[in-house]
């Protein structure tokens, strides 16, 4: 499945440029992630990135996109 930001984003600006598929960018008033470019990170790294450097832990898995690895793979760049 791929990833959403919540709410709670405080617009750091450390997510955008560790994603390697170039999903996350700057919404109306948070960061957001668009669900067709966003795999998980699945094919570059074993953890997604905007996960691992979010500050407060805003990078969720969306549970209204629920895709398989397989279909993850097909997204990547």
């Amino acid at each position: 499945m791929s990833l959403l930001i919540t709410d709670e984003c405080i617009n750091c600006d450390v997510c955008a440029p560790e994603c390697p598929n170039d999903a996350i960018y700057m919404g109306d008033e948070i960061y957001e992630i668009d669900g067709d470019l966003c795999t998980e990170c699945v094919g570059h790294f074993d953890e997604p990135q905007c996960v691992e450097v979010c500050p407060v832990d805003c990078c969720l898995p969306d549970k209204n996109r629920v895709e398989t690895e397989e279909e993850l793979l097909a997204k990547l760049k």
